[in-house]
């Protein structure tokens, strides 16, 4: 392709030898040039005029930053208006979290009115105004003092529930030779050897030699020993004063200073010390003094037939 150029004053034509993709090439050039000067004079027309104030470029410059504002509000709002919604959900469950440490306080022995921290509110639903930034800020600050008070109050909880199954593993509640039932009692009652009435400090088990013994509680072991009245015999530290004691033994599985756990096989059955025949001795002592077993057994007996209701 050939492009002439002639013009008066030249002296002479010019020839310009060109393809059509050069061609297509040098417009396609000229025309991003154009564009990009365009551009450019655009540019610096509404940056001169919003800043020196001419008055069509300032109305639109207005508009434009007037709707982008717009814009950012409406979405502030929306976003403003899902945290309220959540953060009323937030303190729905909070007040469920009371309703149950309320319950639950009950059973750990406090008193509920100490627990319900927030007092009660209610009345007619009327429709208000949207929250904004600051209100929503303050909510947020309270409900994470009420969820801090709340986790205090569900370790205070956990804590005595916590002492009352350690309380309960204590106390001598479990049969010590199950499925089997029992012998003399607890009691005056004629002594076998002598004849005579005599205090029976404890609960008699018939069982054959070699029964399993368990511990009726959990505790130390303080003595673990052969006498002359109740031969091989275990004796167990509850705390709170309260110890067991278990005679007539023929095997031992555990030693002075062992801790033992609630049902623990710790001994068999025997016909050892001051016995007419095979079982075990049992005896229950608060402070020193002998209990009746069967007020301690009967507890564990209760709490048995409660939890099989459940």
């Amino acid at each position: 392709m050939q492009l002439i150029i002639t013009d008066p004053r030249l002296s002479r034509s010019y020839v310009l030898q060109t393809s059509p993709g050069g061609l297509a090439l040098a417009l396609a050039g000229f025309f991003i040039a154009l564009t990009l000067v365009s551009a450019g004079i655009y540019h610096w027309i509404l940056l001169k005029g919003a800043r020196e104030g001419w008055p069509v470029i300032s109305q639109v410059m207005r508009l434009v930053v007037k709707d982008e504002f717009d814009q950012r509000d409406r979405y502030l709002r929306e976003n403003i208006e899902v945290l309220a919604k959540r953060m009323g959900e937030m303190q729905a469950k909070l007040m469920q979290m009371e309703s149950l440490a309320e319950r639950v306080s009950g059973l750990a022995g406090l008193d509920p009115a100490q627990v319900r921290s927030t007092p009660g509110r209610g009345g007619a639903l009327v429709a208000g105004r949207a929250m904004n930034l600051q209100e929503l800020q303050s909510i947020m600050d309270h409900i994470e003092v009420d969820t801090s008070a709340r986790n205090d109050l569900m370790t205070a909880i956990e804590s005595r529930l916590f002492e009352q199954k350690i309380k309960k593993l204590m106390i001598p509640t479990q049969i010590p030779v199950p499925e089997v039932s029992t012998g003399s009692g607890f009691g005056w009652r004629i002594d076998p050897f002598t004849g005579m009435s005599a205090l029976h400090q404890g609960l008699d088990f018939p069982a054959p030699v070699g029964t399993t013994v368990l511990s009726a509680a959990g505790g130390v072991v303080v003595t673990q020993e052969v006498q002359a009245n109740y031969g091989l015999v275990i004796e167990i530290d509850h705390g709170n004063e309260v110890l067991t004691r278990y005679a007539h033994l023929s095997r031992a599985f555990v030693k002075k200073g062992d801790l033992i756990k609630r049902g623990q096989k710790m001994a068999e059955v025997g016909n050892t010390g001051r016995s007419t025949g095979p079982h075990l001795h049992f005896e229950v002592l608060v402070r020193g003094v002998a209990q009746d077993p069967q007020k301690f057994l009967a507890m564990g007996r209760s709490e048995s037939d409660k939890t099989a209701k459940r």
